[in-house]
């Protein structure tokens, strides 16, 4: 009856060995089906500043998005964790196929924030949404982790007398007010951005990205205060 035989370090059998190689392969695995889905097929991006929506509750709340003091301090940012903390993980990943230049026909009224995605509806949901401050003259920025680049960006802003805590975004809330040019592959985009002078106070900021590599197209709501 053949033994186990020692390999020639005088270490452990190989077959005690392999056996604790495949216990390590099968922990790794298990650690990693537990992380959240934002692995290289999820790396996108988004405008960080003025941060969109899921970014803002990302940024805040990621590290401690059981901490019960959001309920109280940032209440839009707990019914989004509620609702599916997802939406936040992937806060790169708010994208669509295949519009082919359709977006207002392929979105309907409330549901411009989400880019009309049921998994990111609480992002639709009017509210005391937390606003960057800025200026009329603004530069706007976005993370694009991917480097897909832009055939454009779209902006849009909520017309005077638009109460971002009591309605939702609609086509007909909304005025264009920038389209840009293309932007090469890179991380960080920046471009700028003039309000209306007879917008003030809270407002929304809309975004259409046209991504360049795909017919891909990332929509989000960013929340302002001028």
């Amino acid at each position: 009856m053949r033994s186990h035989r020692s390999d020639q370090s005088g270490g452990r059998p190989r077959s005690t060995a392999r056996r604790s190689l495949q216990a390590l392969v099968l922990m790794f695995a298990m650690v990693v089906g537990t992380l959240p889905v934002t692995g290289a097929a999820q790396a996108h991006g988004t405008i960080i500043n003025p941060a969109t929506r899921a970014y803002q509750c990302w940024n805040t709340w990621g590290s401690q998005h059981t901490n019960p003091a959001m309920q109280q301090q940032d209440p839009m940012c707990w019914q989004a964790f509620q609702a599916n903390p997802d939406t936040m993980w992937n806060w790169m990943s708010q994208l669509r196929d295949g519009l082919a230049g359709q977006y207002q026909p392929s979105t309907p009224d409330g549901q411009l924030c989400s880019n009309a995605l049921s998994r990111n509806n609480s992002l639709n949901q009017p509210g005391a949404w937390k606003a960057t401050t800025v200026s009329r003259n603004l530069t706007v920025q976005m993370y694009d982790q991917a480097s897909h680049g832009a055939d454009f960006f779209r902006v849009y802003v909520t017309k005077q007398g638009f109460n971002p805590a009591t309605q939702k975004v609609g086509w007909g809330n909304l005025d264009l007010i920038t389209t840009t040019g293309r932007y090469a592959p890179a991380q960080n985009i920046s471009f700028n951005v003039s309000i209306p002078s007879s917008r003030s106070g809270s407002h929304v900021l809309f975004f259409i990205w046209k991504a360049s590599h795909a017919d891909q197209t990332y929509m989000w709501c960013s929340d302002i205060k001028i």
